[in-house]
């Protein structure tokens, strides 16, 4: 077979799977799970995987116990599928995971169909996107090295997008400890942890606004005393702190803060505790090669989309850290209009039937990128953007 047959025969395959797909979709959009706890998702896309001859091991299990690690065939080129499926706490799948695990599954289900010995395929089960970021961890460890490419598809609102970016994140707490006192002690006054820590949160909103690159600063206040009579010895502050570029995250800003909290601790005779509550999200590159393969696919399967300007940027996710490791694209796919993720009008759509026809277009698109990939002339060095 030639490119074009062996890419018909896939979208073929992923339409015989409709009711694999739509099944993975409801299920998962009917038991949702949050981050860490997907035991019941993990086990059903094992099962799903291992009926259609998937080799399926744990994958770095000594931190994440529900991923998983599925392959296919023994070929050259390394192709893998990038599935998520954790919810979100009282608000189910609305963020449109089910539908990630469905097209991430069939796509590869089909994709194994047509690739013969061409290629080696590999699902990645990677729990907790929403808060741990599994593939933070399994970047760090090494579980992308050897992979050629990697796609996934995100669901979106209004039109289906190429492109883009996210922001780099790397969320920190500030606790700041002095000493408590009664107010109208007249000898000790103690030690006002909340007057350090507003002193500091004011200074950190002027150098938000001094900044020229684009960048993001969230904070709220998660202690600040318990009685209005006593002088707080404790405050403490809880920062998103997100840049478009990893390293001037890392390198300018994250140590500008610090030394400035430490600054406004010294002034007020306090202690300062300061640590990350998630690990560092890195930005998104995706592949301007699979980018095009993408465009591609959905012009074929009649799929209107956009194009996102490189630095456009709309949230933080963990597969930036993969595409730091490796080629990947992730393209956003509409399932509905005039809504928006983390909302339960989302959540509905994620359990649409429009939604898991679109998942069925995500699907196809996905295994006609990997026959682009698995047919490249010139495989393009992974790992370097």
């Amino acid at each position: 077979m030639n490119k074009n047959e062996m890419k018909k025969k896939a979208c073929q395959c992923v339409d015989d799977l409709q009711s694999l797909i739509y099944g993975i979709a409801d299920y998962l959009h009917e038991h949702p799970e949050i981050g860490t706890q997907e035991v019941l998702a993990s086990a059903y896309l094992r099962n799903i995987l291992e009926k259609y001859h998937f080799t399926v091991t744990d994958l770095v299990p000594e931190a994440f116990p529900t991923a998983f690690h599925a392959t296919f065939g023994h070929g050259a080129c390394q192709m893998a599928f990038l599935a998520e499926y954790d919810a979100l706490p009282g608000l189910g799948h609305a963020c449109g995971h089910n539908l990630i695990a469905a097209m991430s599954v069939g796509a590869a289900i089909a994709f194994s169909n047509v690739c013969g010995e061409a290629a080696t395929v590999h699902v990645f089960g990677c729990p907790a996107e929403e808060t741990e970021g599994s593939k933070i961890y399994m970047s760090d460890h090494g579980v992308f090295d050897d992979i050629d490419a990697a796609v996934i598809i995100h669901p979106g609102s209004d039109k289906t997008q190429i492109g883009g970016t996210s922001y780099a994140t790397h969320p920190m707490e500030f606790t700041f400890l002095g000493k408590a006192a009664h107010v109208a002690d007249p000898c000790y006054h103690g030690i006002n942890a909340l007057d350090a820590l507003v002193d500091f949160y004011g200074k950190l909103k002027n150098y938000d606004k001094q900044l020229k690159e684009r960048h993001i600063i969230g904070t709220i206040i998660t202690d600040g005393g318990t009685a209005p009579n006593i002088i707080p010895d404790k405050a403490v502050m809880k920062a998103t702190i997100r840049a478009l570029d990893a390293d001037f995250l890392e390198k300018t800003m994250l140590p500008q803060i610090r030394r400035m909290a430490q600054d406004v601790s010294a002034a007020h005779g306090t202690t300062l505790d300061m640590y990350h509550y998630e690990p560092l999200f890195r930005n998104m590159v995706n592949d301007a090669r699979l980018d095009v393969y993408f465009a591609d696919a959905f012009s074929e399967l009649y799929e209107e989309f956009g194009i996102k300007d490189d630095e456009h940027a709309e949230g933080s996710t963990d597969v930036g850290d993969v595409s730091h490791i490796t080629r990947v694209s992730q393209p956003e796919i509409c399932i509905g209009c005039d809504i928006a993720a983390h909302t339960p009008a989302f959540a509905v759509a994620a359990g649409s039937t429009y939604g898991k026809m679109q998942a069925l277009t995500g699907a196809k698109a996905m295994a006609m990128v990997g026959i682009d990939v698995m047919t490249e002339t010139e495989r393009t060095n992974h790992g370097q953007h």
